[in-house]
């Protein structure tokens, strides 16, 4: 009991620094990504050190999402990568510790781990998101600090273009000034030239003084009326020279931060509870404008024949189906159609038309405000459920990478990293492809946000059972082969020389072994000379118990005669065959379900076709098994 408490103790010292380490590393890196996101929004405004740390840390807590799952795929590839790489777990496992026991002490830890990032998901982050994007918005409307460039047009300040020639980097001044004030239109420009000028900021940071020196001003001045009470078409406008002119701009360089109440009633500031309250509000609003919709369509008349009949009884709008009209003789339609002129066929079919086109444009205008809410519904649905898929993901992705390291035993920042990577874009795109179909309405929500928990959990069992049962997972040749049974192919088979040989072979047992090899393939062959016509293939097959005993008795020839000291022994077993069970040699094994499956046409006879093949692949493998067998014989004898 203290051994296994000492390895539990063994696995958490392993794993928790790394789990540490890649943590803060992913988010750093994801915080990155966001900095390089809205970069313009910060650049350039001036902002106070203190209100920038504070966005890049309510922005480093959002990103925890993202960070986490990455950091624990990261720490158990490389946590179980190094003790597979150092034969600390080929040790574990041959003391009879499973890798399920070695994992056990992560596991129950990164149960409290997901545990935790729901309640973080819950209570933590949408007071964080409030915060971040409440600064970020703040951040965007704050007017940008004066940098005016030489030799080209500044229009950072609202209503005007500056263009400075030269400038003083040390004294402010600016030389060979041009501006465009557009304050008032870009139709009554007012355009200024100066040969220097100085720019200043009052006190309380709400106003520019440009202070001019020697220059000229164009103005455009509105039409006005002569004395006469005519109008003077002429284009008006003024010019004035200075020596100095002081000239006050309205700019708010003030940092104003929006307050969080905003936020805090989107979707992004709502814990469990809120989100919660709002689907049921929004679920009854939507339905309640629904049932206004099809009460409308129903009151509207069919060829002006009212359905239902309207009735006010205390301020309640009762509505009531119209009882038919029974009518002494049909009404034959088509005759009074046929019976009016082309202009009056004309006009009713635009009459017709257009009201149509009106009941459809005011059934549309009146669905906005259901798709409105309908879209914020599913905001707040996927909000919802991402409170979950955030502790779901944790534990998928120790799934995937604690056996994957077990597997691959590769250790430190190189393998590990290009495998986490890979596994993690490919759960980011299907992640945001569901979510972006959930968001749309294209999926139901639900399905959309555990879009990639479904697809990442199979994978994460397959590595589990791969490793915990010691498979080979990144074993080409397994893959090839068993590809090549699947289609038929022939494989290879490969046999060495043995060093040491602990029983040789007797000549006499050996040639017994091939004879009756030979007797029993010619005997499988001569039961079927002839290709299987369609209603045999189906109903009957190839007799798969024959031809298992047939595989078996052909392994043991070749085990005996490999430990023949002969090489030109042991080479020629290498062109043995190696005979498969496919399913294609008796697809059913039941005449009567074979009957069946022989009618479903053209599977049926699909399926013929690449049985035959297959039958014919394997007559011709048990003929060069008795070739092979009589030049095996040939040799042993020699």
């Amino acid at each position: 009991m203290f051994k296994i408490k000492r390895l539990y103790l063994f696995v958490l010292q392993t794993f928790l620094p790394l789990f540490v380490m890649t943590f803060f590393i992913c988010l750093f890196i994801v915080l990155m990504q966001f900095l390089w996101r809205y970069i313009d929004d910060l650049v350039g405004k001036g902002l106070d050190v203190t209100v920038i740390a504070e966005l890049f840390f309510y922005a480093a807590l959002t990103m925890v999402p993202l960070a986490l799952p990455l950091a624990i795929l990261l720490a158990s590839l490389m946590a179980f990568g190094n003790l597979g790489e150092h034969l600390e777990l080929t040790a574990m496992k041959s003391a009879g510790v499973s890798l399920i026991k070695v994992m056990s002490p992560l596991i129950i830890f990164l149960s409290f781990v997901s545990v935790g990032a729901f309640f973080f998901q819950n209570d933590v982050l949408p007071k964080a998101q409030v915060k971040m994007w409440s600064l970020l918005f703040s951040m965007r409307q704050k007017s940008p600090e004066l940098d005016i460039p030489e030799g080209a047009f500044y229009d950072q300040i609202e209503g005007y273009n500056l263009y400075v020639k030269q400038k003083n980097r040390e004294t402010g001044m600016l030389y060979h000034m041009m501006i465009y004030d557009v304050s008032n239109g870009y139709g009554y420009a007012n355009i200024i030239v100066s040969d220097s000028g100085k720019l200043s900021m009052t006190t309380d940071k709400k106003h520019l003084v440009l202070q001019l020196y020697s220059g000229e001003s164009f103005e455009d001045l509105k039409d006005n009326s002569t004395a006469s009470g005519r109008r003077n078409t002429g284009m008006l406008y003024r010019r004035e020279s200075f020596k100095t002119k002081e000239i006050l701009i309205p700019f708010d360089a003030t940092f104003n931060r929006m307050g969080d109440e905003t936020m805090s009633n989107q979707y992004i500031g709502k814990n469990f509870t809120e989100l919660s309250h709002t689907i049921d509000s929004l679920t009854v609003r939507t339905d309640s404008i629904g049932d206004v919709l099809a009460d409308k369509l129903l009151d509207e008349p069919v060829c002006g024949v009212p359905q239902r009949k309207i009735t006010y009884k205390k301020d309640q709008r009762i509505s009531t189906p119209v009882p038919p009209v029974a009518l002494a003789r049909a009404i034959d339609v088509d005759s009074i159609i046929n019976s009016m002129s082309v202009n009056d066929k004309r006009n009713v079919v635009e009459l017709a038309k257009n009201k149509a086109e009106r009941l459809k444009q005011e059934m549309q205008f009146k669905g906005y405000a259901l798709e409105d809410n309908l879209a914020t519904m599913r905001r707040h649905e996927i909000e919802l459920q991402k409170k979950f898929t955030l502790s779901f993901a944790c534990l998928i992705f120790f799934f995937i990478g604690a056996p994957l390291g077990a597997i691959i035993r590769k250790g430190g920042l190189g393998v590990p990293i290009v495998i986490s990577v890979f596994l993690f874009i490919v759960y980011y795109i299907i992640d945001n492809t569901g979510y972006k179909l959930a968001r749309d309405g294209h999926w139901v929500v639900w399905e959309g946000i555990w879009l990639s928990s479904e697809v990442l959990l199979p994978l994460g069992i397959f590595f589990t059972y791969k490793a915990v049962n010691d498979s080979a997972v990144f074993n080409r040749d397994a893959y090839v082969n068993f590809f090549k049974r699947i289609t038929g192919q022939q494989q290879v088979r490969h046999i060495q020389m043995k060093d040491i040989v602990m029983d040789d072979v007797v000549q006499p047992v050996a040639a017994a072994k091939l004879e009756q090899l030979k007797e029993d393939c010619k005997n499988f062959l001569s039961r079927y000379e002839k290709q299987q016509n369609y209603l045999a293939y189906w109903t009957k097959g190839y007799d798969t118990a024959t031809l298992k005993q047939l595989s078996k008795e052909l392994e043991e020839t070749v085990e005996y005669l490999s430990n023949s000291t002969k090489i030109l022994v042991v080479n020629k077993l290498m062109d043995y065959p190696i005979l498969r069970s496919l399913l294609t040699y008796n697809p059913v094994g039941n005449r009567k379900v074979g009957l069946a499956v022989a009618c479903l046409l053209p599977i049926g006879l699909i399926g013929y076709l690449i049985g035959v093949m297959h039958q014919k692949n394997l007559k011709r493998d048990i003929k060069l098994i008795v070739k092979v067998s009589d030049e095996l014989l040939a040799i042993i004898r020699e």
